[in-house]
């Protein structure tokens, strides 16, 4: 099996009912720092470059904003305006091909679920420890939005590169590649 060169994280896009509010929730609670926008998109006579083969059909205008995390990786907000942002009965549909949550590294997560709920997010979770014997916590949250976001206290490679870990009190069952 050929091995690719790793690639590095570069944004997260993410649609918000209410961009202005999201750059400053994000700004606030998580310390993004706001480097551009919002700028319109738009799908009419002064259609931007990008707009015609992303979006599809259906769209007509929205807005975009850059905002930018600690280690460099960006977080791409949109408000769609034409057709309007809707609102899923259910915000984590996990079930559904595509990503179903962001997850950020901070070494307090119950500081942060703290802020987070504070400045009109939710906790969907408690704060759990995550491995017994390792100083590891998350919690799965959301934004003012249902946007979901987890919070884990260490790195993904420190939590999941030597798996399983001491400590732990039930061992993973791994899946076979099936052979072709």
């Amino acid at each position: 099996m050929s091995k690719a060169p790793s690639l590095a994280l570069n944004h997260v896009g993410i649609t918000v009912p209410d961009i202005f509010g999201a750059i400053d929730w994000y700004v606030k609670v998580f310390g993004a720092s706001h480097i551009m926008g919002p700028r319109l998109l738009a799908a009419a006579e002064k259609a931007t470059h990008e707009t015609p083969g992303i979006f599809g059909h259906r769209f007509r205008k929205a807005y975009q904003a850059h905002l930018l995390l600690a280690n460099g990786v960006g977080l791409e907000l949109f408000q769609f305006i034409d057709p309007p942002v809707e609102t899923p009965e259910e915000n984590m549909p996990y079930w559904i091909r595509g990503p179903f949550h962001i997850a950020l590294t901070c070494a307090d997560v119950d500081g942060l679920v703290t802020t987070i709920i504070a400045n009109g997010g939710k906790a969907r979770n408690a704060p759990i420890d995550f491995v017994p014997g390792r100083p590891w916590r998350l919690c799965y949250c959301e934004d003012p939005w249902g946007n979901v976001i987890e919070i884990m206290s260490a790195t993904y490679a420190e939590m999941f590169g030597n798996w399983p870990q001491p400590g732990m009190t039930e061992q993973p069952t791994f899946i076979e590649r099936p052979k072709s």
